[in-house]
């Protein structure tokens, strides 16, 4: 496809971002002081600031591009990750959040170490180090490069990835996560504004009908809870994979967990919980339906992700395309600048401190500035080779189902059973790693046959039963004893309250997920 011409109202639109973007990222920047200020904004953020983090965060150029995709091929069922991110989030603040307001601890892996053993905190970041890199780094990048060079044509796909990278790196090593939550903001608002504008305009051309669209639209396409044979989500992977994977990206991925970790309190952490769930709910109106309708207004396209291009292409006025183009870089580096501060954070911090305790705040931030940088031209150099595969959807969302499962039952069985010792915990989310190797291996073989969505379900009570083996196989003298500090960091009496207001919003998250469900189940 011949790249569009952008006019100079486009251009003034990424102009302004662009310059708005540096200015928030150096003010940010000025207040960074050491470690505690580049990986914690210095435990000083808001409610407003953690929900808006959270969601820029998530919502990067691959939810862009990759839900209205997902909905032209196979139905609105892609929103089911959106709306099930509401509801991990509400455990999250409830299960996990006092535990963290009480650890007080600077990383996931730390907590596992508090938890567990040193061995486990090397292992869960190690593991997420990989994830980040080669998932929420490149692929973000990739899905970012591919629309770049779409619309603007003066690049090719590598140098717009390496562009890209440099440039969140710059503002991320130089302000740290105070610099990243502000700009998510800003980008975050961005994001919401063109997002909403397209919708619009998208459903404008069936007159703002809702009949209309029903008319024109296949009615599988316009459903959320499918049969279980469906190609996109079915409701078998719904209630099995979606929460165990959504419970590793909203509560331990690093770089999800740092924006909660950062916050002043517990307070603060449970409200932005709260209005990242609420913002959460909005894709589906946004990005999702927008991608169904298209169905009935697009001519056949070769490849579902150029659903959104297309869309932007037909319908958006110039200065709108730019303002689009804008909303879809404010995802990418919100999203970008959120993993390389969190990968920097976990190689200074897990691996950097303990080889070199002497080392001052200072002379951490430094490293920590200098593997921004490096991670980001790692990630830029992978994530052209993602175009090899079957397609970035399929992806992400299978590797973090394979790698992630194992993790999330190691986890919630370190929280809900005190005396789990950490031998069994290792040896059991090693074993499930294992399981993982061998169901991958017998899914590409052709010997199995298992959607992608469930299997981070099957992983993840695989994983659990194999760590309840090893510590009875263990036996006593892996047992954590009630009164040790590894067993009371998780107990729940005397864990901080949280505050009466959130479990009021709380269930009026409950509210418009259940209403979501009943309009479009």
């Amino acid at each position: 496809m011949i790249a569009p011409r952008l006019l100079t109202p486009d251009w003034l639109s990424l102009g302004a971002y662009f310059l708005l973007t540096l200015v928030v990222g150096a003010w940010a920047a000025r207040r960074h002081t050491g470690s505690d200020d580049l990986f914690l904004a210095g435990r000083s953020l808001g409610p407003l600031a953690v929900g808006f983090s959270l969601f820029a965060s998530n919502v990067s150029s691959d939810t862009i591009i990759g839900l209205p995709g997902a909905a032209y091929a196979t139905g609105i069922s892609a929103a089911n990750y959106e709306w099930m991110a509401s509801i991990v989030l509400l455990v999250s603040l409830v299960a996990v959040y006092p535990v963290l307001a009480r650890a007080r601890v600077s990383t996931m892996p730390e907590l596992m170490e508090r938890r567990f053993d040193p061995r486990m905190r090397r292992y869960l970041s190690a593991v997420t180090l990989f994830l980040s890199v080669v998932l929420d780094t490149a692929g973000t990048l990739y899905a970012g490069a591919l629309v770049l060079t779409t619309f603007i044509g003066h690049f090719t796909l590598w140098q717009a990835t390496l562009a890209i990278a440099l440039f969140t790196a710059a503002y991320t090593a130089a302000g740290g996560l105070r610099a990243v939550v502000y700009t998510d903001v800003l980008q975050a608002l961005v994001l919401l504004a063109g997002a909403s504008v397209l919708a619009w305009i998208v459903f404008g051309q069936y007159g703002h009908s809702w009949s209309a669209v029903l008319a024109r639209v296949p009615h599988s396409h316009l459903s959320l809870i499918r049969p279980p044979g469906d190609p996109g989500v079915p409701w078998t992977g719904l209630v099995t994979g979606l929460p165990v994977v959504g419970f590793y990206y909203w509560t331990m991925n690093q770089y999800i967990a740092q924006r909660v970790l950062g916050a002043r309190n517990l307070a603060a952490s449970s409200r932005g919980a709260l209005v990242a769930a609420l913002l959460k709910l909005t894709p589906l109106f946004i990005m999702t339906l927008p991608g169904a309708m298209a169905i009935g207004l697009l001519p056949p396209l070769h490849h579902p992700d150029e659903v959104w291009p297309q869309l932007v292409l037909h319908y958006a006025p110039h200065g709108l395309i730019g303002l689009m183009l804008a909303a879809l870089l404010a995802a990418l580096m919100s999203t970008c600048s959120a993993t390389l501060n969190s990968a920097a954070t976990l190689l200074a911090l897990d691996f950097v401190r303990p080889l070199r305790p002497h080392w001052s705040n200072l002379q951490l931030a430094r490293s920590g500035q200098v593997f921004t940088v490096l991670i980001a031209l790692l990630a830029a150099a992978w994530a052209p080779q993602i175009v090899h595969f079957e397609g970035l959807w399929a992806y992400l969302q299978q590797v973090i189902a394979y790698v992630a499962s194992p993790l999330v039952a190691t986890f919630v069985l370190g929280l809900a059973l005190p005396a789990l010792g950490p031998s069994a915990a290792l040896r059991g989310l090693g074993s499930g790693h294992v399981l993982a190797v061998l169901v991958f291996a017998a899914v590409q073989a052709g010997w199995l046959r298992i959607h992608f969505t469930v299997v981070g379900g099957v992983l993840f009570v695989g994983t659990l039963l194999l760590s309840l083996g090893w510590m009875a196989w263990l036996g006593p003298r892996d047992r954590v004893p009630p009164d040790s500090p590894r067993a009371l960091l998780v107990r729940r009496a005397g864990l901080p309250r949280l505050p009466r207001d959130v479990w009021l919003l709380g269930a009026c998250v409950l509210a418009g997920v259940g209403a979501l469900l009943w309009a479009f189940a």
